[in-house]
């Protein structure tokens, strides 16, 4: 359904009269993710799916949770699209700007009107190139599917021409991620050098009858790669320098799809893949240990203590694969993803305290949610797994609320048709404009937009950890798991950062309900914005937006098993062990 939407999407595109609003097509795309959500979704009634079906020779596999994750993206793209503020052909006649049948030809009086067209189109290739990745079942398939999504994604970062930061973002985004990408490519090239295969159930199946230290080092090299790239894409640390500047310098309209969106499938391939590395390299070292100190004991006469076993292994270390002793795969990248984890929960909360900017604080709030997520994805058990994707829904809801709050903010509070070589130019044609760029903007804003500012406010607490809201049930599930698993130290950091990154949340809630005399000047010319001409407003369906993702968050005080029951159910289908 995707890709023949795409198909004609581009002839479209192509073909379409001058007088059809790029808007429209932005609308057309979000029916079509509403469709193939729908269709996502009523693929979980097939009771063959179990978990997992290979499709296209094995290069995708249709697994419970890729269809879950599919419903996921589509629907999330669709609510991001229809978020895109409009200008009406008739709302410029109102107001002198243009004139039928025929648009002005003057360059003194010109009219951009947003980018809504180029924008739903890009958002469809990485849509696209998400699914795909979610359901990768091979080398070949996970690399064009990251590149696809990737790509996607480098364009609309500079998808505002003319804005210089915005400009600058995408060519950073680009150059970095171009190296990630190398990363990935050349752990794929090490793991098919090693095998002779591509294909995951392959290389699975290879690891778990290997014997050969040769073997093992290529694998774990190869996997090691992989997922250093994947971490960098998602912007964990230690590889996160480039996300606060990429966030910050793009428009609120495209950082609400970098922040969700490559994160949620990038998150679940690696969950896929690590799950199958942890159980087959644990599983198979600890019976090779087992066959391997039962034959020491068969063919000793006499009594052999613990202690003797240890020298023994230790003099004939030489004459046995080193999987065998405890640097297996599964052990090596479990550490990995710890490492991120704590630094990305120091570095999110820590450097987060002192940003005066909005979205770079929320980008470093972001960072420390990825070390959540982290933390539950290196536990690898069946409670950490419930309980990182109870994190990725709440995680989605409450993150796509703020930032489409915050988009509702600049359109309301930077709503301006501004007058530029004595012509009028739409607001909105390098992108940043609206863009709500320091947290003293939002100064007074109660007052103003009471409901606005309250959802803004809930949501802040939610992503807090203030109970008893989503995001305290998201840390309290990934925190007690990691007790019940033994991570002592990890789980006093969590409780500790945690309460930290309490403060800067409430740095933006005290600015949200301070003073209204104070309010920034550069405000002050709003009311006298519809004097200049038509202004873009908060839409109707924008609203509705904020209202349904605010009104899910507090739902889930009165009915928490909605989500509970289902992320576990989710979770049991596919990772039995």
């Amino acid at each position: 359904m995707s890709f023949l939407s795409l198909l004609i999407y581009v002839v479209a595109k192509a073909l379409h009269s001058q007088y059809i609003l790029s808007v429209s097509f932005a609308r057309i795309v979000s029916i079509v993710f509403i469709y193939a959500g729908v269709l996502s979704s009523q693929a979980f009634f097939v009771q063959t799916i179990g978990q997992g079906i290979g499709i296209y020779s094995g290069l995708f596999e249709v697994s419970s949770i890729s269809l879950f994750i599919d419903t996921v993206i589509f629907f999330i793209g669709a609510l991001i699209l229809v978020s895109w503020p409009s200008i009406s052909k008739t709302q410029l006649l109102e107001n002198n700007l243009i004139s039928l049948p025929t648009p002005p030809k003057t360059d003194l009086q010109t009219i951009k009107l947003n980018n809504a067209g180029e924008y739903s189109l890009i958002v469809l290739f990485s849509a696209i190139g998400a699914s795909l990745l979610v359901s990768s079942g091979d080398l070949i398939s996970m690399y064009l599917s990251i590149e696809l999504q990737s790509f996607g994604v480098y364009i609309l970062s500079t998808i505002f021409r003319d804005s210089e930061s915005s400009t600058f973002a995408g060519l950073k985004y680009f150059l970095l991620g171009g190296l990630s990408s190398c990363i990935i490519l050349l752990g794929s090239v090490i793991l098919y050098s090693y095998t002779g295969l591509t294909n995951f159930e392959s290389i699975y199946s290879l690891v778990a009858i290997s014997d050969g230290e040769l073997v093992s080092h290529g694998l774990s090299l190869g996997f090691i790669l992989i997922i250093v790239g994947f971490l960098f894409k998602i912007g964990a640390a230690p590889l996160h320098n480039w996300s606060p500047d990429v966030y910050e310098d793009t428009p609120t309209i495209v950082t609400i799809w970098l922040t969700i969106m490559p994160k949620i499938s990038i998150i679940i391939f690696l969950l896929e893949l690590f799950s199958q590395i942890d159980i087959i390299g644990n599983n198979v070292s600890m019976a090779e240990q087992i066959v391997f100190l039962d034959t020491i004991k068969e063919n000793s006469s006499i009594f052999i203590s613990f202690s003797e076993i240890k020298e023994i292994v230790s003099l004939t270390y030489n004459l046995i694969p080193e999987k065998i002793i405890g640097e297996n795969t599964g052990y090596i990248v479990k550490n990995l993803l710890l490492i991120s984890s704590l630094l990305s929960l120091i570095i999110g909360t820590i450097v987060g305290l002192a940003q005066t900017k909005l979205k770079r604080l929320l980008t470093y709030s972001t960072i420390s949610h990825v070390g959540f997520i982290l933390l539950a994805l290196a536990i690898n058990s069946e409670q950490s797994i419930d309980s990182l994707i109870f994190y990725i829904v709440q995680y989605t809801i409450t993150n796509l609320n703020t930032f489409l709050i915050i988009l509702g903010f600049g359109y309301l509070l930077k709503n301006i048709i501004l007058i530029k070589n004595s012509g009028f130019l739409a607001l909105g044609e390098t992108g940043t404009e609206r863009d709500i760029k320091e947290i003293d903007e939002l100064k007074g804003q109660f007052f103003s937009n009471p409901l606005l500012s309250l959802s803004l406010t809930i949501c802040l607490f939610s992503m807090a950890g203030v109970p008893p809201l989503m995001g305290f049930f998201g840390k309290q599930f990934v925190l007690y798991s990691a007790i019940q698993s033994g991570y002592y130290f990890m789980s006093i950091v969590g409780i500790i950062v945690s309460v930290i990154s309490a403060s800067y949340y409430l740095k933006i809630i005290k600015v949200l309900h301070s003073s209204k005399e104070e309010t920034n000047s550069q405000n002050s010319g709003i009311c006298d914005s519809f004097n200049n001409g038509y202004a873009t407003k908060i839409t109707n369906f924008h609203s509705f937006l904020i209202s349904g993702l605010t009104l899910s968050i507090l739902i889930f005080i009165l009915k928490p098993s909605i989500f509970l029951n289902s992320t576990q159910l989710l979770s049991l289908s596919l990772f039995c062990y």
